[in-house]
């Protein structure tokens, strides 16, 4: 980790865990399932969990090769910008779309400052 800080550390555990957890909700989940349905992103599901399943581990991972933690945070950043795009286009409202504005920000931080 770039600063070795605690804080760095609890963040990338946070997202980490919070990506393993949705990435895994992508195949187990129903309600994730008429979620992706509702974006227009149903043949997509699989691989959005694919690829947060992937990145949570590159985010561990980061803990010990930097440079994997850096390319994980930046590649959950671009898909939780891609999140909000959608969001917005489908007309969630802020409450809706506030999850995936934390997480853009969370990852484009840990990007920036933790690895």
């Amino acid at each position: 980790m770039r600063y070795g800080t605690r804080l760095h550390l609890v963040l990338v555990l946070l997202s980490a865990t919070s990506f393993l957890a949705y990435g895994a909700a992508c195949f187990l989940s129903p309600h994730h399932q008429r979620e992706f349905d509702r974006y227009g992103l149903g043949s997509q599901r699989a691989l959005v969990g694919a690829l947060q399943l992937a990145a949570a581990i590159g985010l561990v991972v980061g803990l010990y090769l930097p440079s994997m933690g850096r390319a994980a945070a930046s590649g959950l950043a671009l898909m939780m910008l891609v999140a909000v795009v959608v969001r917005i286009r489908i007309k969630d409202t802020l409450v809706q779309t506030t999850p995936a504005l934390l997480y853009l920000a969370l990852n484009a931080y840990l990007a920036w400052a933790a690895f």
